[in-house]
């Protein structure tokens, strides 16, 4: 998972991030502010410095899924060439949250939604309690946009909207 900061990471993908990780998916949240991990810990992620890794010019662990922010896409050059690659080359899981990007027409990527499990939505209560965003109000669902249905045994608890 890639977002602006902890609490956009758990404001639009809390529910789904924890859903994995309890699942036993190795979940880890790559942001540039690492000054209380503690809402991101709460859903059972690792936490990690984002420019630390985007500097790293794509050495490293190679995701089964990425979750990102539209607005990191926008804001950083690299992170949108790595979303790129991954839809083109297939085999990643792709979602995306936010309005603010489009896809290119030569990539598939559908609305989908993530239906939150019962503790998904506790915790995720408990994790924007911890970052301090009272005002946002915890769903059943989140809504992305992704290349899933080309990844259909890794993406299973996602559904098309509509």
């Amino acid at each position: 998972m890639v977002g602006t900061s902890i609490v956009d990471v758990v404001e639009h993908a809390g529910g789904w991030l924890f859903d994995r990780a309890i699942a036993g998916w190795e979940v880890t949240v790559l942001v540039a502010d690492l000054a209380d991990s503690r809402p991101l810990r709460i859903l059972g992620a690792e936490v990690l410095d984002l420019e630390s890794v985007l500097s790293a010019s794509g050495q490293g662990r190679r995701p089964d899924a990425l979750g990102i922010a539209s607005a990191v896409c926008q804001q950083d050059s690299r992170a949108h060439r790595g979303v790129l690659k991954a839809l083109r080359d297939g085999g990643v899981e792709v979602v995306v949250w936010g309005e603010d990007w489009s896809t290119p027409p030569e990539h598939r990527v559908d609305p989908v939604l993530h239906r939150l499990s019962m503790a998904a939505q506790a915790f995720k209560a408990q994790a924007l309690t911890a970052a301090a965003a009272l005002s946002v109000a915890v769903g059943s669902t989140e809504i992305f946009r992704s290349g899933a249905t080309l990844v259909p045994q890794v993406a299973a608890d996602l559904m098309p909207v509509g």
